[in-house]
């Protein structure tokens, strides 16, 4: 890929961090650039940090809703893209459609970590 690593970094460490917003601005402006390809891959991870914003702020159907948009995107990339480990994180990410059904009373997991590899 052929993202600017700084600025693509940066948003991994905002994600990591629980700076869901700033992550989500991070990506979003690197994808304003990007080539089709690239496009689809930040758009998931732009809609995985606004699904966590908007748990932050108590939205958890909006942020299910953009948990399973997000995922319908990055399912399309290998296990490992980008230096991360996507398998890993979408494994965690899908706990956080489910799990609130369940127990709509109580956190489910904690919040996904992105890993390099």
């Amino acid at each position: 890929m052929a993202l600017n690593q700084e600025k693509f970094q940066n948003g991994v460490i905002l994600f990591n961090s629980g700076e869901f917003f700033k992550a989500h601005e991070v990506w979003e402006e690197i994808w304003l650039t990007a080539p089709p390809d690239e496009k689809l891959f930040l758009q998931g991870l732009i809609q995985l940090t606004a699904a966590f914003h908007h748990y932050s702020r108590g939205n958890r159907a909006g942020m299910q809703s953009l948990v399973t948009a997000a995922l319908e995107k990055l399912d399309k990339f290998p296990d490992v893209f980008s230096g991360l480990n996507l398998a890993a994180l979408r494994l965690a990410s899908r706990e956080w459609i489910v799990a609130p059904r369940n127990h709509p009373a109580c956190v489910p997991v904690p919040v996904p970590r992105i890993q390099p590899v």
